[in-house]
């Protein structure tokens, strides 16, 4: 089976779980803030039932299924751009903006991460917040002239409608860079995450769905749809 995933901020215990429920589970597409924060590897911290534990940044038992990321805004960018392998975890890649993927049906998958942290002015740059999270011109121009049937981001175009309570969220410059990419390719599908609800829609006969992070109520999941 394979299936579109939201944000996982590094609750990999937790995609353990459902991979161990779910063992028919072969391919993940993940549409960002994966928690891919090297540099922390080891370090404690204090967890939601007040305990120390250490981060395990390669705590993924995922075994032969495959994980294909893009980057969220709440990654190490700069850990992020120095890797000379994508294959961060076995069978974990990491599909940097603009690479493509093809499915086994001949379907093209774009990956294009990056967004807004709405949370920046509670960060720190150059440990937890990097500039590097924003969709760039650069990103736009290194757009490939193929046709994609299917679009994964952290975030979404400005068309698709998720939420009306967080201006924050529609501030986001990257949000009009993907709009660009809805022009360019009219995809048949859509996935994205990073505002933490489940949503679904049809934009210019493109369906996207917006899926929310694993550590909440909402869903964060779904399977994705046949050609």
């Amino acid at each position: 089976m394979e299936i579109v995933c939201g944000d996982f901020h590094a609750y990999f215990k937790k995609v353990n779980k459902f991979l161990n429920k779910n063992p028919d589970v072969n391919l993940i597409l993940q549409c960002g803030d994966f928690g891919y924060w090297p540099k922390f590897h080891n370090v404690p911290y204090t967890t939601s039932y007040g305990s120390y534990e250490a981060f395990d940044q390669y705590a993924l038992k995922n075994k032969e299924t495959k994980i294909y990321f893009c980057d969220g805004n709440h990654e190490d960018h700069e850990s992020l751009k120095s890797l000379e392998n994508n294959e961060i975890m076995k069978n974990v890649f990491y599909m940097k903006r603009d690479s493509v993927l093809t499915l086994p049906d001949e379907r093209k998958i774009l990956f294009i991460g990056g967004a807004y942290s709405i949370d920046k002015e509670q960060r720190t740059p150059g440990k937890d917040w990097f500039p590097e999270e924003m969709i760039t011109q650069q990103d736009i121009n290194n757009l490939p002239d193929i046709q994609i049937d299917i679009v994964i981001s952290h975030t979404g175009p400005t068309e698709f409608k998720v939420i009306d309570y967080h201006e924050d969220y529609y501030k986001d410059p990257s949000r009009d860079a993907l709009s660009y990419v809805l022009q360019k390719y009219h995809p048949k599908l859509w996935y994205f995450g990073h505002m933490h609800l489940f949503k679904q829609g049809f934009t210019s006969d493109c369906k996207w769905t917006c899926l929310s992070s694993i550590e909440s109520s909402y869903q964060w999941w779904i399977k994705l749809e046949n050609k």
